[in-house]
């Protein structure tokens, strides 16, 4: 096959990772890729399915993908935790979509599109070997995911991934370090999995240190930026790490879903409120800024206990802090708890945690106003004619950012900002010239 390929991938950075492995195999056959899609003649849809939104979303992709059809477009691949779960269901009513992969079937991309060339629609959910080849990197170049594990066995009561992704499986450490080694050049890697910090626990003890330990040996690793950090799994021997390791971003991202013990109990969550707050206390003395997601609307969430949930983040004081309401998923054991919100009284309480936060975040930017903060450039924000950057308290496409004038700034390079303003989320600068 010589096909022009296109891809749109959607959901998570875990996701994201596997859809440049499917890039890598396209590379690997010498086959070109455009980020136009009206030249593609064949598109994969990578999707998400963690929630009705996003499984939305994924075959309204599809859907526009098929629009193209009257130009180049020959045939469209549909992979990832969509088809994974919902196969059944999904191949004969999705007719638009000519091949369907699941997520550990990369290496069957080039046969089942074969196929589907000779006979027409394939189903080739589960068929892989599940091998994880090279991957062709989809981020800007200075920074990378590494995906350390897939899966989890965190049996939230709300959540599909145990049953989309199965257990949580550890990649071989020997593994990682030759796929971070092979990045080359990498100002800030992203170690991601559905719950990195019980990274070894599936094969007899936890490794999650000795991983971080082992890549900040990596010459082209020049920092390294921790995400979905459970919270009962955040020892005294993690924080001491991120603490003392330069290479190690002073930064945790830690899904929290939610302030109140009974909340959190309905949930399946380990932690209690008395714990959260102990570990964030310990991580402030640390200096260790933290972001986490929270739930609003959960079965029989009380106005009390949503108020609590208020309360909880003016004492939290979270640099970066998301929210969402809870999705009723069909197969999971919180779908038939009783006492289910009405979706306005949902959305309504997912506005005041946003606008709550918003005052927490203001103040907490308004404190740098006046000073300066060492910055990596992501590139250039045209609309604001200026460069765009972060700091080590924001994650990439997930935080605010720092938005800075300068007579040159290069991308993936550290500069100094000096501060001018705070809004709500993003800070504003100008650069130090060099002397």
């Amino acid at each position: 096959m010589n096909k022009t390929f296109g891809m749109i991938s959607l959901g998570c950075d875990k996701n994201r990772v596997d859809g440049e492995r499917l890039l890598g195999e396209i590379k690997r056959h010498g086959c070109p890729l455009t980020d136009d899609l009206s030249e593609a003649q064949i598109l994969i849809v990578n999707t998400c399915a963690f929630l009705n939104a996003a499984r939305e979303e994924s075959i309204a992709a599809v859907l526009e993908g098929n629009a193209y059809r009257g130009g180049k477009l020959e045939k469209i691949v549909v992979t990832g935790c969509l088809p994974e779960k919902f196969i059944g269901e999904l191949f004969p009513a999705l007719t638009e979509a000519d091949v369907f992969l699941g997520i550990k079937d990369a290496s069957e991309l080039f046969p089942a599109l074969e196929r589907s060339y000779r006979e027409g629609r394939v189903n080739a959910v589960g068929t892989g070997d599940g091998a994880r080849g090279e991957r062709l990197v989809s981020t800007v170049p200075h920074l990378k995911y590494l995906k350390i594990a897939d899966g989890c066995f965190n049996h939230c009561t709300y959540c599909l991934i145990p049953k989309i992704r199965g257990k949580y499986i550890s990649y071989p450490m020997e593994e990682l370090l030759s796929e971070a080694a092979s990045l080359g050049e990498t100002d800030e890697l992203v170690l991601i999995a559905q719950d990195t910090t019980r990274y070894g626990e599936d094969l007899g003890e936890n490794r999650f240190v000795e991983l971080i330990k082992k890549i900040s040996e990596l010459d082209n690793i020049r920092h390294i930026r921790l995400l979905y950090c459970y919270p009962e799994v955040v020892s005294d021997e993690l924080i001491a790490e991120v603490r003392e390791n330069p290479k190690v971003i002073k930064y945790l991202d830690i899904p929290l879903q939610h302030s109140e013990d009974r909340i959190l109990k309905l949930m399946g969550r380990r932690s209690r409120k008395a714990e959260i707050l102990s570990l964030l206390e310990k991580l402030r003395k640390a200096g260790i800024a933290v972001r986490t997601t929270l739930m609003a609307g959960f079965p029989s969430e009380t106005e009390e206990e949503h108020e609590a949930m208020l309360a909880f983040l003016d004492v939290a004081k979270f640099e970066n802090c998301g929210f969402f309401a809870y999705s009723r998923e069909k197969d999971t054991p919180a779908y038939r708890l009783p006492g289910q919100i009405p979706a306005r009284v949902k959305n309504r309480r997912v506005k005041a945690l946003y606008r709550k936060q918003a005052e927490i975040s203001a103040a907490n930017l308004q404190k740098y106003v006046g000073k300066k903060l060492e910055v990596v450039c992501d590139g250039i924000d045209y609309e604001k004619s200026c460069f765009v950057g972060r700091a080590c308290f924001q994650a990439y496409e997930i935080d605010g950012c720092v938005y800075f004038r300068a007579s040159r700034a290069e991308e993936g390079k550290r500069c100094l900002v000096r501060i001018e303003r705070a809004d709500s989320y993003d800070l504003y600068g100008q650069a130090e010239e060099e002397p």
